[in-house]
């Protein structure tokens, strides 16, 4: 899914090796391995098994750096995250019931 518009890939398209999403979230390959492990982060997985990452995997990234650059720890980080995508996917619920209220 390539933006018709710009000829850039959407947000959710999944097409950033590990060397190159690690470069653009100011990270080392090795954290962001890391961040993988403790189910901070999924990426996509190409047919032969590398990962992928989309521009959505990166602006979480950017949140767990945000996050942990403030100190947090990487158990608290992944319960925010947690809290964060429960509030978000209700939100879109209360939206999509209010809009087919009217």
């Amino acid at each position: 899914m390539v933006s018709p518009s710009d000829g850039l890939p959407t947000a959710g398209q999944a097409v950033y090796a590990i060397s190159v999403a690690a470069e653009l979230a100011g990270i080392g390959v090795q954290t962001l391995r890391l961040y993988e492990q403790h189910g901070l982060i999924t990426p996509a997985r190409s047919a032969g098994g590398t990962r992928r990452y989309s521009g959505d995997d990166l602006t979480r990234l950017h949140r767990i750096t945000t996050l942990t650059g403030e100190g947090v720890n990487l158990t608290a980080v992944a319960r925010i995250l947690e809290l964060e995508d429960t509030v978000a996917a209700l939100r879109a619920e209360r939206d999509r019931l209010r809009a087919r209220r009217k």
